[in-house]
């Protein structure tokens, strides 16, 4: 996958598209037009900004994902530890722990997550 940012208003887009998907172009101008007041050339700009990021694809006015949202979030996500902490999650745990002290339930989950991803 491309490493690419998405803007606020991309990332709004994005989301609004994944949570109704699969979505019919004319859809997506109803519901662009209530949440977001956008005329119908915003919502196709928009969307056109999308599928040439690759994110989406507008097959004969239907639109999906080609890539999942939580595929999205977890490689920005990998994104921000990789420039940040020079791809180092030790680093990143160490200096997120610094400022808020993790509960018991979620030393728990972040000790089961370890334990179903570790190299076998």
């Amino acid at each position: 996958m491309k490493n690419y940012k998405l803007g606020e208003m991309e990332l709004k887009f994005a989301n609004l598209i994944w949570e109704n998907e699969p979505i019919s172009s004319g859809e997506i101008v109803k519901l662009c037009e209530q949440s977001f007041q956008w005329k119908k050339s915003t919502t196709y700009t928009m969307l056109k900004r999308l599928t040439d990021k690759g994110i989406f694809l507008n097959n004969s006015g239907s639109v999906h994902s080609l890539i999942s949202k939580q595929e999205w979030y977890s490689k920005q996500s990998e994104g921000f530890v990789s420039e940040t902490f020079n791809g180092s999650l030790p680093q990143f745990l160490a200096s997120f722990t610094r400022q808020k002290k993790l509960s018991k339930r979620d030393i728990d989950e972040i000790q089961k997550i370890i334990s179903q991803n570790a190299e076998k």
